[in-house]
């Protein structure tokens, strides 16, 4: 008999819920504090409220799970039967998520790998996929995780933007890059590379810009088998769209998610966000 390898993720994967529970993977939500509230992602706040908090300029900011909270979903997820967790996480570049689970594997019943995908949105949730899959045709924890590596080293992401500045009230893009982006009045087309958000290209107008960005996905899809997310941030027409155009332009298209981001990527990226993830099987 294999022995069970569990994928665990955290909630800026935004797997569809059918597609976790189909799969077995668990999720550990982040936290998003909203003036003094403290909410867990997922479950005690929606993209939709965030983007009203946003729209009024309240504060939000966002953090980690503890270690305490990675360590009692080890502890559950080995009384369920595993014997060896695989844990794919956000960016450390963007978290400390890492970190925390970091920590809490030490002391973890079975053996945890932990792994810094070096991803965010569906552009993580393709990599657990990819780890769920691997351990579900009886690969070992090991094969699990070279599978979501490769994944990884073959996923891009890119986003657009209304405005850099809630960016760089977060810390993830530098002040230079955003006020040059204000300066010139131009709308950002920006990309995951390394870990990080860096400026992909500056273009005048959001329409041309987020033609731009159907143009990237349609070169960055070339594979014979794709799959893709798209993202938004109340912006369902946008989203809409784009998935509609996607459909009809790549021919290798094998499955396309379409959903709106949760609040702590949205914290960061604010209300008119759209966004691609190309991820070649």
């Amino acid at each position: 008999m294999s022995r069970h390898v569990a994928i665990v993720t955290d909630s800026t994967a935004y797997l569809p819920q059918r597609t976790m529970e189909r799969h077995g993977i668990t999720s550990v939500p982040l936290t998003v504090v909203l003036g003094d509230q403290a909410l867990e992602e997922g479950t005690e706040i929606s993209a939709r409220s965030l983007a009203l908090a946003l729209q009024k300029r309240r504060s939000v900011t966002t953090s980690r799970p503890s270690p305490e909270v990675f360590a009692q979903t080890y502890r559950e997820v080995a009384e369920s039967g595993a014997t060896a967790i695989v844990s794919l996480h956000l960016s450390a570049e963007f978290s400390g998520t890492y970190d925390a689970a970091v920590l809490a594997a030490k002391d973890a019943p079975v053996p945890v790998r932990v792994v810094d995908t070096g991803m965010v949105a569906m552009a993580l949730g393709f990599c657990a996929l990819a780890a769920a899959e691997a351990a579900e045709a009886g690969g070992s924890a090991d094969e699990a995780v070279t599978a979501a590596e490769k994944r990884a080293a073959n996923t891009s992401a890119y986003f657009y933007v209304d405005t850099l500045d809630y960016l760089r009230r977060g810390g993830r893009i530098g002040a230079a890059q955003a006020l040059l982006g204000s300066a010139l009045a131009v709308k950002p087309l920006l990309e995951l590379d390394g870990g990080r958000i860096e400026m992909l290209e500056k273009v005048r107008t959001a329409s041309k810009a987020i033609a731009r960005l159907e143009e990237i996905v349609v070169e960055r899809a070339a594979a014979d088998r794709v799959d893709i997310a798209v993202h938004h941030l109340a912006a369902p027409e946008r989203a809409s769209t784009l998935a509609d155009r996607l459909r009809d332009r790549v021919p290798g298209l094998a499955e396309l998610h379409v959903s709106e981001v949760g609040a702590v990527i949205g914290a960061h990226t604010g209300p008119g966000l759209l966004g691609a993830v190309v991820s070649p099987r």
